[in-house]
């Protein structure tokens, strides 16, 4: 069976303070009293499904409770005289799991495939039953969690056990927020094992499972599990912690106070909001105890502002930073930019005039419900494609934001072997931040922070990125290793050479685990590597034609030589400064170039410039490109088809594949610089052309 039994008061006499508040716990052995009194009339609930109905309908008022009443029925005789270690009868399992998605809001669907999640793998009763029965959904689902858990925890089975749960997750998410709630209610009832048992146990949760959770937004399931897990493996810190707690219940709390000026100056304000004191959980307090020190007694919980509108918050924020003292750098707005799993609120902090800091979270009741259930609540995130005449057999869109599921159940793919994988997808998760950057058309892609333009490149294009050379990032070039920030625009530059491949070095700076597979994957198939991407430094090739002087620039100093700067190369009718430098010689600056603002601070004699009738001019331009044969003589040929004399051209050495060329030109008239460069970037393999 997958549920492991134990005695189910024992954890909680002994650790009450982990009882969520205002949550029902359910009583097993009530409810196993109830599972055994024989069948129930029609017209009435199983009294065992009493506590799951009143939940349900506190979501959902209108749900046909009549689904649930048969799933249980079905459940409860399948599992007659299955009992847990602790003596319950099995069926309350399926209850309790049950009963915890229900207080989340999960939609009837979810709670009916819930009740039925272990009768697949447990009992006689056959999927073609549960569908004829329940309906494609609802064996949609239960066959997803039935794969998930007809493999052993043993550990060389445990890395195919999570890639089965990621596909099954990947195919509804729903299965995972099954799976979630029944881990929750093992972990409850985990006392009676074997110590070294419930560490291993543990330790799965608190590596994934608890990830996992944090992705999918279910708050209220991974704080609990947090605070079983740190019981478990780190048992002296919890003492501790409790120990902390215990005090603090013994001494004067400054949180309702405070919150109760709060709702004073809301009331004033005319802002309608109910304001709550929120008991941080055991594993919060002791990393605020690391980070702070010696706690005070307003970091033993929250301020929480619940308002109607999205609106409403940001006027409660107004008030509280105009009546209080703000803490400037605690401030995070995750509504305007909501965290990859679809949290969003506002965090403050403020000051009260008797020096305590309360941290405050403002959230409308449905950012409040969100944050709480995540995923589930949701409800049925398939509905939309369903009703547009989606098929059901067809993969399924992936729910979450950014498609953090999505991008997982790509590279599990690509992983070479379990060992691998389950190494990639604890790194994977370990990595709880994201950050979202642009792509130049429009798209958007979600990274793990700290990604760099390598990650982005394989995000976008997958084994495509091979052949990536660099990349632009905010209209900028960068190179492949320059770390990307929430809201970069970027865009990875492509070799044309097919033949070009990563670089050894790349996974020193890849991060996601789709990136890094994909790198490995291709070196080790090439273990002579592909063509160079750099070559040893050597002097640039440079062709150089007649040099000329000042141009058709003008200096207001007779007699002077005139030199037009090579630094920005002014053409007509650009605004340009002139400056005396060594030998009495008038150097002609554009006023933008950073030449001028130096020669000012020097001293240097300013010199009025303008412009000659005579329409030709001196230019130079650089164009970057991809380092491909003939690339010089296609350029040289565009200049000349534009009839523009080359003065000089230096060809820098290729770094990374890409190559420079710098050209001065002698135009015939300023006006043909826009089409000349056009015609530059024109050449193929060439993707950038600017002035000097």
């Amino acid at each position: 069976m997958s549920a492991e039994a134990t005695n189910p008061e024992a954890r909680s006499e002994a650790r009450p303070e982990l009882r969520r508040r205002g949550r029902t716990r359910i009583d097993l052995r009530r409810l196993g009293r109830a599972a055994l009194l024989g069948p129930t009339p029609r017209d009435r609930l199983p009294d065992a499904i009493g506590h799951v109905a009143e939940a349900h309908r506190a979501h959902h008022p209108d749900a046909d409770l009549s689904i649930l009443r048969r799933a249980y029925v079905l459940a409860e005789s399948s599992h007659r005289g299955q009992m847990r270690k602790s003596g319950e009868p099995y069926i309350t399992h399926p209850l309790a799991v049950t009963l915890i998605l229900a207080e989340l809001g999960a939609e009837t669907t979810t709670l009916t495939a819930s009740l039925l999640h272990d009768t697949v793998e447990d009992t006689d009763v056959t999927l073609d039953q549960v569908r004829a029965e329940f309906g494609d959904e609802v064996c949609f689902i239960v066959d997803g969690v039935t794969k998930v858990e007809k493999i052993d925890y043993g550990a060389a089975a445990e890395p195919e056990t999570f890639r089965k749960m990621l596909v099954a997750t990947g195919n509804d998410v729903r299965v995972m927020s099954i799976k979630l709630a029944d881990r929750l209610h093992n972990m409850r009832t985990l006392g009676v094992m074997r110590p070294e048992k419930q560490a291993r146990i543990a330790k799965v949760t608190r590596d994934v499972l608890i990830p996992l959770a944090e992705r999918l937004g279910v708050q209220a399931l991974k704080t609990e599990l947090e605070d079983l897990v740190f019981a478990i493996l780190h048992p002296e810190e919890y003492e501790h912690t409790r120990a902390l707690i215990a005090a603090h219940a013994g001494e004067a709390d400054p949180l309702p106070g405070i919150a109760d000026s709060v709702r004073t100056v809301l009331r004033d304000a005319g802002i309608t909001a109910e304001v709550q004191v929120r008991p941080r959980h055991f594993v919060s307090v002791h990393r605020v105890a690391l980070k702070r020190g010696e706690l005070r007694g307003s970091d033993f919980g929250r301020i929480l502002v619940l308002v109607g509108e999205n609106a409403d918050c940001y006027a409660v924020l107004g008030e509280l930073h105009t009546c209080f003292t703000p803490v400037i750098s605690e401030f995070k707005d995750f509504v305007a930019a909501p965290k990859f799993n679809l949290y969003q609120s506002l965090h403050t902090a403020v000051a009260t005039p008797d020096g305590y800091v309360a941290e405050v979270i403002v959230r409308t009741r449905q950012m409040h419900r969100v944050a709480e259930a995540g995923v589930i609540a949701l409800g049925n995130p398939y509905a939309t494609a369903a009703a547009d005449g989606g098929d059901g057999d067809e993969e399924r869109v992936d729910p979450t934001r950014p498609g953090w599921l999505a991008r997982l159940l790509d590279w599990q793919r690509s992983a070479p072997d379990p060992d691998a994988f389950w190494s990639g997808l604890r790194a994977e998760l370990a990595q709880d931040r994201e950050i979202t950057v642009f792509r130049t058309d429009g798209g958007t892609l979600g990274l793990p922070a700290g990604a760099t333009c390598i990650d982005a490149a394989y995000a976008q294009y997958g084994e495509t990125a091979h052949g990536c050379i660099g990349a632009r990032v905010n209209g900028r070039l960068a190179s492949l290793g320059t770390r990307l920030s929430d809201g970069d625009t970027v865009q990875p530059l492509l070799a044309q050479d097919s033949t070009s491949g990563p670089a050894a070095e790349w996974l020193e700076h890849a991060k996601t685990q789709a990136a890094r597979i994909a790198i490995s994957s291709w070196l080790r198939d090439h273990p002579d590597g592909a063509t160079p991407t750099t070559t040893p430094a050597r002097a640039p090739l440079s062709v150089v034609g007649a040099r000329g002087g000042g141009g058709n620039a003008v200096a207001d100093l007779p007699d002077a030589p005139v030199r037009l700067a090579g630094c920005c190369t002014p053409v007509p009718p650009d605004e340009v400064a002139g400056f005396v430098v060594r030998g009495g010689a008038v150097t002609v600056h554009r006023v933008e170039c950073a030449a001028v603002a130096q020669m000012r601070s020097l001293g240097r004699t300013s010199v009025a410039v303008h412009w000659r009738a005579t329409a030709d001019c001196r230019v130079t331009l650089t164009a970057e490109s991809f380092g491909r044969p003939h690339l010089l003589a296609d350029l040289t040929e565009a200049i000349a088809r534009q009839g523009v004399e080359v003065v000089s051209a230096t060809v820098e050495p290729p770094v990374e594949q890409r190559v420079r060329h710098t050209y001065t030109l002698q135009l015939p008239d300023a006006s043909v610089l826009p089409a000349l460069m056009r015609a530059m970037r024109d050449v193929p393999g060439v993707y950038d052309v600017d002035r000097a």
